[in-house]
C-alpha cells in the first residue's frame, strides 16, 4: 500500500488538480494531461495521486539528472514502499558500428556503472516481488531487457533446514551468472569459506550468509559487507535473483543453438552468393565464438544480440523491456516534461535499426540483432498504462491524446510569480553577465547560465574563473552522477554559477537561483524556441527576486511568445496573491544526500573526481608505494582516471604530460600484478 509521508498539504492550485486527475483515472480516462507551471508542486500533486489510486507507478523522464531529482524526492515521499531507479547504466558508451567508407570498425566499448546496474536489478526484482513499486526512468525504459519470465524463473530459492548440498547451491549461482571470488568481493559475486557460502546479490547493499550442515541449510543471515558485521534479521525463505538481466535458459539451449546455427548458414550463403566471402567468414567466426562462450559459460558480451533467439520470438516481434516487467497492465505511466520525453521515445528506434543493419550487411552481425531493438513508439503506445503528461509546455500530441482534457496548475503555493524578464542588447553581454553575477553573490544568490554550444560553456566557464567566480559547467558530457553533484554544490555554495546548455532547462530545483542570462537568445531554433524559452525561464521562478536577462538583438517569434505567456502566468499569481493576501516567499529546501557517495580518495594524494572534471593531472601528486592500500576496485578506478587524462593530454598535443601518465600507469599495474 502506498503511503505518501511530507509535513505539506495540497495549497494553492494541487487540491484541484488532484481532485481531477484521480476523477479522470477512476472514470478509465486513457490519456490526461497536467499543465503546471514551474514551483506549482506537480511531483508532490502526482504523488497524491498514486497514493490516491494506489497502482504501481512508472515515471519516464527524458533527462538522466531529472531522473535521479525525481528518484531522490518520492524516495522521501514514499519511504516505506519501494522506489526504483532506472536508467543506461553507461557512464560511458560507444556502440558497436561499422563504418564502410574507411573500413573502419568500431567494438562496443563501454563503462559501466555498478552502482546504476545495482538500482536497475532492485527495479526488476521490486517489480516482481512488490505490489508498492513506483519506478522512475529514463527513456531506458523502451530497450530490451531480457525476458521477464526467464528472470523471474531463474532464481534460487534458500530456507533453513532445506536439504541442499553446497556444490548444488554453488553450481546455481554460476547459472545465475554470479562468479565466485574469495578475495576481491563486490556485487554479483559469491565466496565459499567451509561449510559457509557467503552471496553479494548484485541488486542489494547488505550480504546473505548460508551455513551447511552436511547436506542441510541451518542457518540463514545478513551481514554488512564492509564490516562483517551481522544484522538482525529472520526469514523462513529467501530468493536469490540473477546478477544479470540476460539469462541463456538451459532447458532449450539446443533448440536456440540450432536456431542460430541454420540462421547462420542461410546468412553466410546469402553473402557468399553477394560476392562477400570475407563478410560470409567474419560472421561465421563471430557467432561460431559467441555460441562456444554461451555454451561454456552462459553469458557472453553482445549476448542481447542474440535474445530474439532465447526468448522464443519471431522476427519483427517487440523485445521485452522494462514495461513487460510490471505484472499487470493496470498501472499508471506519468510522462515528465512531457513535451521533451515523448519526441525521444519516438525517436529511438530508427537509429538503432540504422546502425544494426549496416553491421549486418558487413558480416559482423546475424539478421536477429536488428531484433535487439528500443520499442517503436506504436509498440511502446500499446504497453502504456493509464498515462498523464506533465508539462509546463505540453505539445499538441499530448493535448489531442487526451481529448483536451488539460489539468491546470498555474498556482505556486509559496505565492512566487513567474520572473521579470528583461532583454539587452549582445554587445558587452559578457561584461555585463559579470557584474550582475557580483552583484547576486554578495546577496548568497546563484546563477544559471545557458549557452548553445558546449564549447562556449567550457570557454565562458573558464573565463569566469579568471574573474575569481566559483563556477562549473553542466553538460551531456559529465557523468551522470556527477551532475548532480554539481547541482548539490551549486545549492550549498561550492559553485556561485553554473554554465550550461538545455540541461538546465526542465525541473531542475534550485531554489537559491535568483537570476537565468540566456545568451543568444534571439539564435531562433531547437534550444531557443518558444517551449526551451518557456521552461528555461522557470528556472528563476523559485526564487522571490527571480529575473531573466535574455541577451539579444531582436525580438524573434519565440521569443515575443515565450515573453507573452510567461507575463499571463505571472499576472494569474499575482491576482491569486492579492486576492488571498499572501507575501510571496522563496521556497526553502534542504540539500539531498547524494544517491551515490563520492569515492574516498584519502589514501593517495591525487582525488580521481578531479580527473572527471577534466582539471590537471600532476603526475607527482600520486605516491606510487600506497596504491596497494587502496581495494581492488579503487585500483581500477584509478587506473580508468589516469587513462582518460593521458587520452586527453595526448589529444591536445601535450605527448609530454602523456608520456609521463603513462609510465605511472605501468608503475602502478607492475605493482598490483
Amino acid at each position: 500500500m502506498f503511503k505518501l509521508h511530507s509535513p505539506y498539504k495540497p495549497t494553492g492550485d494541487q487540491p484541484q488538480a488532484i481532485a481531477n486527475l484521480v476523477q479522470g483515472l477512476n472514470k478509465d480516462q486513457r490519456h490526461q494531461v497536467l499543465l503546471g507551471v514551474t514551483g506549482s508542486g506537480k511531483t508532490f500533486t502526482v504523488a497524491n495521486v498514486i497514493q490516491a489510486v494506489q497502482k504501481p507507478t512508472l515515471i519516464i523522464s527524458h533527462n538522466k539528472t531529472l531522473a535521479a531529482q525525481l528518484y531522490q524526492e518520492f524516495k522521501e515521499y514514499f519511504s516505506e514502499n519501494a522506489v526504483s531507479y532506472f536508467v543506461s547504466y553507461y557512464d560511458y558508451y560507444q556502440p558497436e558500428a561499422y563504418i564502410p567508407q574507411t573500413d573502419t570498425y568500431i567494438e562496443k566499448e563501454t563503462n559501466i556503472n555498478a552502482e546504476i546496474d545495482k538500482l536497475r536489478l532492485a527495479t526488476t526484482t521490486n517489480l516482481l516481488t512488490r505490489k508498492d513499486t513506483i519506478v522512475i526512468s529514463s527513456v531506458s525504459c523502451i530497450y530490451n531487457l531480457g525476458s521477464p519470465a526467464e528472470y523471474g524463473k531463474s532464481i534460487l530459492e534458500l530456507a533453513p533446514r532445506l536439504k541442499v548440498t553446497r556444490p548444488q547451491v554453488t553450481m546455481r549461482l554460476n547459472d545465475l551468472q554470479y562468479t565466485r571470488s574469495d578475495y576481491d568481493f563486490h556485487r554479483g559475486t559469491y565466496r565459499v569459506r567451509g561449510d559457509v557460502i557467503d552471496i553479494y546479490p548484485a541488486y542489494e547493499d547488505i550480504c546473505i550468509r548460508i551455513t551447511h550442515q552436511l547436506d542441510k541449510i541451518i542457518k540463514l543471515e545478513k551481514l554488512n559487507p564492509l564490516t562483517g558485521e551481522l544484522i538482525n534479521w529472520q526469514t523462513d525463505k529467501l530468493v536469490i535473483y540473477p546478477a544479470k538481466h540476460y539469462i541463456a535458459p538451459k532447458d532449450n539451449l539446443p533448440q536456440v543453438f540450432n536456431q542460430i546455427g541454420n540462421d547462420l548458414e542461410l546468412q553466410v550463403n546469402y553473402l557468399q552468393k553477394n560476392d562477400k566471402p570475407l563478410e560470409a567468414h567474419r560472421l561465421r567466426q563471430r557467432v561460431t565464438y559467441d555460441l562456444e562462450m554461451i555454451r561454456e559459460l552462459g553469458y557472453v558480451n553482445g549476448i542481447e544480440n542474440y535474445s530474439r533467439y532465447f526468448d522464443g520470438r519471431k522476427v519483427g516481434d517487440p523485445p521485452y523491456s522494462l514495461l513487460d516487467y510490471f505484472t499487470t497492465s493496470d498501472y499508471l505511466l506519468i510522462i515528465d516534461e512531457s513535451h521533451m520525453t515523448v519526441p525521444q521515445i519516438r525517436g529511438m528506434y530508427h537509429g538503432d535499426q540504422s546502425r544494426k543493419k549496416t553491421l549486418i550487411d558487413y558480416g559482423f552481425r546475424l539478421p536477429a540483432a536488428l531484433d535487439n531493438r528500443p520499442l517503436r513508439f506504436d509498440e511502446f503506445m500499446r504497453r502504456m498504462g493509464q498515462t498523464i503528461y506533465v508539462s509546463a509546455t505540453p505539445n499538441d500530441w499530448e493535448i489531442s491524446q487526451s481529448q483536451g482534457r488539460i489539468v491546470e496548475q498555474l498556482i505556486r503555493p509559496t505565492g512566487l510569480v513567474d520572473p521579470q524578464v528583461l532583454v539587452l542588447p549582445t554587445k558587452d553581454q559578457i561584461q555585463d553577465l559579470i557584474s550582475r553575477i557580483q552583484k547576486l553573490v554578495s546577496k548568497h544568490q546563484r546563477v544559471l547560465v545557458t549557452t548553445l554550444t558546449k564549447r562556449m560553456a567550457e570557454d565562458l566557464t573558464e573565463y569566469l574563473k579568471e574573474k575569481n567566480i566559483k563556477v562549473q559547467y553542466l553538460h551531456s558530457d559529465v557523468e551522470t552522477l556527477e551532475r548532480l553533484d554539481i547541482l548539490a554544490d551549486l545549492r550549498t555554495g561550492a559553485y556561485d554559477v553554473v554554465v550550461g546548455i538545455n540541461l538546465l532547462r526542465e525541473g531542475l530545483d534550485l531554489p537559491e537561483v535568483s537570476l537565468v542570462a540566456i545568451l543568444d537568445a534571439d539564435k531562433e531554433g531547437f534550444l531557443r524556441s518558444r517551449t526551451s524559452l518557456i521552461q528555461t525561464m522557470g528556472r528563476a521562478a523559485r526564487h522571490v527576486d527571480g529575473a531573466v536577462v535574455m541577451y539579444a538583438d531582436q525580438i524573434t517569434d519565440s521569443m515575443r511568445h515565450a515573453i507573452s505567456e510567461v507575463t499571463r502566468r505571472r499576472q494569474a499569481q499575482i491576482e491569486y496573491n492579492n486576492l488571498h493576501k499572501i507575501t510571496p516567499q522563496s521556497i526553502v529546501k534542504a540539500v539531498r544526500e547524494r544517491i551515490v557517495d563520492k569515492v574516498d580518495s584519502e589514501t593517495i594524494k591525487l582525488n580521481p573526481q578531479d580527473i572527471l572534471k577534466g582539471r590537471a593531472l600532476d603526475t607527482s601528486d600520486i605516491d606510487v608505494s600506497r596504491v596497494n592500500q587502496l581495494v581492488p576496485s579503487d585500483r581500477t578506478m584509478l587506473i580508468k582516471l589516469m587513462t582518460k587524462q593521458m587520452n586527453v593530454s595526448a589529444k591536445q598535443l601535450d605527448f609530454e604530460t602523456a608520456a609521463k601518465i603513462r609510465d605511472k600507469i605501468k608503475d602502478i599495474q607492475s605493482l598490483t600484478a
